[in-house]
C-alpha cells in the first residue's frame, strides 16, 4: 500500500534545550542546499511507494524546520510535490520557534504551501525558558502567534512544557491562562522527563535538579484538562487538545496504526508490518545518500505480540478508545469503577485520571 502521510525530519537547531535528546545538527548556518539534496535523494529512493500516491498530511518536523527560511520550506514542498500529489485539503504542517516567526515570513510559508504551524513555546516564564535553553522569550511567544495569524495561518497549535522543577517557581496556572488568551487552534502539552545523554540528565546525575514529584505531574496535567475543556477545547488525546475540527490529522495518522513515510535523519516509516528507521546522525545521513547508499539503520517486523501491543497502547491514548474483546472488557472494567475509564458499548475510553496510568493499563490489558 502507497503512503497517505509523510513526515520530514529538519534536525537544524540554534541551540540544544535541556531536556531534548532528538536527532537535532546545532548550526549557526543552516546547509540549506546540502539538506535539499539529501532529501531529493531519498524521495527518489522511494519512487515505488510515491508512484501514484496521494498524501493526505505532510508533516515538517524536527529540530526546528522554520531555520530552513521561508525560501528553503518552499523548496522543500516542491521536492515534496515532485514525487507525490497532495489532497486538495492535505494538511501540511511546520514546526516553528517564536523567535523564526516574523508575519511575512508566515506570509510566504502559507503561500509555499504550509496550512498549519505548530508553535514551540513550551513556557511564558522567561526564567524557565532561558533553563531549557530555549532562544526565545515570553514576549516573543505572544508576538509569533500574532504574527502566525497576520501572516494567514489559520491553524495554529502550540507546545508546552508542565512538571518542571519546583525551583523555577513557573506559575503552570499562569501559563495555561496565557496560552488560552493567545486562543490557539491546538495545544500539545507534554511533561517534562529526563531522558539520557541530555543536559538535564547530568543535572540530575550532579543533584543540581530534582524532578517534580508525581504527585504534582498529575495535578498540572488535570488543571490543563480542566482549564482547556473549560475554554472549548477537546482533550482528544493524551497530550492534545483541539478546537472543534482542528484536531493534528498527521498525528492522528500514527494514534491509528496508518501507513506512513518518514524522511530525513532519524525519521521513521511504517508499512503496516514493518517499521523502519534512518540513521540519526545528520553527517551519517548525508553521506550515505551522496554516495548512493540507503539511510536506513534499522528495522523492525511488528509480530503478533507486538501488533497487539500497539493496538491496545494507541487505541487507549486517544478519546476514541479501544474496541475490546470480551476479556479485555471484562479487565477493563475495574477502570471504570476506580474512575479510570468510560465504556461503551465494548469500546474503553479513558479518563484523564486514566491517561495518568495509561503505561500501566495498556500493559495490564495486553496479552488477553
Amino acid at each position: 500500500m502507497t503512503p497517505r502521510h509523510l513526515y520530514v525530519h529538519v534536525p537544524f537547531c540554534v541551540r540544544r534545550c535541556s531536556y531534548c535528546d532528538f536527532a537535532i545538527a546545532v548550526r549557526r548556518t543552516v546547509p540549506v542546499d546540502e539538506f535539499l539534496d539529501g532529501i531529493r535523494a531519498e524521495l527518489g529512493r522511494h519512487h515505488a511507494l510515491s508512484q501514484g500516491a496521494t498524501l493526505d498530511t505532510v508533516y515538517l518536523g524536527g529540530g526546528t524546520p522554520s531555520r530552513l527560511g521561508p525560501e528553503g520550506v518552499a523548496r522543500l514542498l516542491s521536492q515534496i510535490r515532485e514525487r507525490f500529489t497532495l489532497q486538495a485539503d492535505a494538511e501540511v504542517t511546520l514546526e516553528a520557534n517564536p523567535d523564526d516567526v516574523a508575519a511575512g515570513d508566515a506570509a510566504a510559508w502559507v503561500a509555499a504551501g504550509i496550512n498549519r504551524v505548530s508553535l514551540g513555546v513550551q513556557s511564558f516564564d522567561d526564567t524557565a525558558l532561558k533553563w531549557m535553553h530555549r532562544t526565545h522569550d515570553a514576549e516573543q511567544g505572544r508576538a509569533a502567534v500574532g504574527a502566525l495569524r497576520e501572516g494567514g495561518v489559520r491553524n495554529v497549535s502550540v507546545d508546552l512544557i508542565f512538571a518542571l522543577p519546583g525551583h523555577l517557581r513557573r506559575s503552570w496556572r499562569a501559563d495555561l491562562e496565557s496560552v488560552l488568551e493567545l486562543e490557539p487552534d491546538h495545544i500539545s502539552l507534554y511533561g517534562l522527563t529526563v531522558e539520557s545523554h541530555t543536559p538535564l540528565a547530568r543535572w540530575e546525575a550532579r543533584g543540581a535538579v530534582r524532578q517534580a514529584s508525581e504527585d504534582l505531574y498529575a495535578d498540572e496535567f488535570l488543571l490543563a484538562d480542566q482549564m482547556a475543556t473549560a475554554a472549548g477545547f477537546t482533550h482528544y488525546e493524551v497530550s492534545n487538545f483541539a478546537r472543534p475540527g482542528k484536531e493534528s490529522r498527521h498525528n492522528s495518522a500514527y494514534w491509528s496504526g496508518a501507513h506512513y513515510l518518514g524522511v530525513g535523519p532519524s525519521a521513521h516509516s511504517f508499512d503496516g508490518a514493518t517499521r523502519s528507521w534512518n540513521v540519526a546522525p545528520y553527517a551519517e545521513w548525508v553521506a550515505r545518500l551522496r554516495d548512493g547508499r540507503s539511510p536506513v539503520g534499522g528495522s523492525e517486523h511488528l509480530g503478533p505480540e507486538s501488533r497487539d501491543a500497539e493496538r491496545v497502547y494507541l487505541g487507549l491514548r486517544t478519546t476514541g478508545g479501544l474496541a475490546t474483546s470480551t476479556a479485555e472488557l471484562e479487565h477493563a472494567r475495574r477502570w471504570s469503577d476506580a474512575g479510570w475509564a468510560r465504556i461503551n458499548e465494548g469500546t474503553v475510553v479513558l479518563t484523564p485520571e486514566g491517561w495518568l496510568r495509561l503505561d500501566s493499563l495498556a500493559a495490564g490489558l495486553t496479552g488477553l
